[in-house]
């Protein structure tokens, strides 16, 4: 089992904007007074220069473009309605945003086929919709493929019954809790898992002061440090530049790199730069209309593939 990959599927925008349907409960979600398609047109730019620096060390992205027809503004973030795992497994994941829905493509899948990787299951989460009951993906959990253990912030995107039913399917070993942030004075919900909280081989970037249950916040603490791991301690004020929103991905000669955006970058102290460095270099990108009209950052962007080669 491996904790990273080099190969990474994303989807270029084509009818990227601020989901209305998304903002209910994604806070880190803000108006950007521009025409739709010029917010689409900076998200292309944005979405292209990623892409091409991810490229120039060494990993392997699969750019799909979305379909238009299909309006679907979040497309950009594939990571919350699939997930690839190393024995061929898929998982397809139950979307709150009912736009969100039609991200879920047939076609991406057959796309991995023709690259070369083996598909073997397809586990299927969908139908959890209906009951109004929600997992997307790798944004709700975080796994350490290593460990066999499934972090998962509970929201109004993620229920724990499910969560714990991808954990038995997949044998993880589940690690719940609640994150919150503040919002106009109350503590509310995070949206996603993966915008409070990074985990890499040998390390963790993690916004702890958003876990408020000492219990909780002492559990998560206990897994990551019984599993080796470094914990890099985020503020909240750092996790709303999407500090927590990162991916540690393979480049040429497995070298390894924590992928983040560039307002990530700029919010990090020196000391937060220094303990990442001393595992692996760092790599960013501008991704400031994605960020500002998506409610996401670099990792949501990149679905990893460990699907096995044919």
């Amino acid at each position: 089992m491996s904790q990273t990959t080099n190969t990474i599927l994303m989807i270029r925008p084509v009818n990227f904007r601020m989901n209305e349907e998304t903002a209910v409960n994604n806070y880190f979600q803000e108006e950007l007074h521009l025409k739709n398609t010029e917010i689409n047109a900076k998200a292309q730019e944005e979405f292209d220069a990623f892409v091409e620096k991810l490229r120039a060390v060494g990993v392997t992205v699969i750019v799909e473009e979305d379909i238009k027809s299909q309006d679907t503004p979040d497309s950009i973030f594939p990571n919350n309605w699939i997930s690839f795992h190393e024995n061929g497994d898929v998982g397809l994941f139950p979307m709150f945003a009912e736009n969100r829905r039609r991200e879920r493509r047939e076609d991406v899948l057959i796309r991995l086929e023709n690259e070369g990787f083996r598909i073997e299951n397809i586990i299927d989460y969908t139908s959890a919709e209906e009951e109004g009951v929600f997992l997307e993906g790798t944004g709700s959990l975080l796994l350490d493929r290593v460990n066999s253990k499934a972090y998962c912030a509970l929201s109004a995107r993620a229920d724990e019954e499910l969560f714990i039913e991808f954990c038995e399917d997949f044998e993880y070993t589940p690690v719940v809790f609640t994150a919150n942030q503040t919002v106009n004075g109350n503590r509310l919900p995070i949206y996603h898992t993966n915008v409070m909280m990074c985990l890499a081989e040998k390390f963790s970037v993690i916004c702890l002061d958003s876990i408020d249950d000492k219990k909780e916040r002492k559990n998560v603490i206990k897994h990551l440090k019984t599993d080796g791991k470094s914990i890099i301690d985020i503020t909240e004020a750092q996790m709303h530049q999407f500090a927590g929103n990162m991916l540690q991905v393979k480049g040429y000669n497995d070298q390894r790199y924590l992928v983040m955006s560039k307002a990530a970058h700029d919010s990090l102290t020196q000391k937060q730069i220094d303990d990442i460095e001393k595992f692996c270099p760092i790599l960013s990108s501008s991704l400031e209309t994605i960020e500002t009209c998506g409610g996401g950052s670099a990792r949501c962007m990149m679905a990893e593939v460990f699907l096995p080669k044919v």
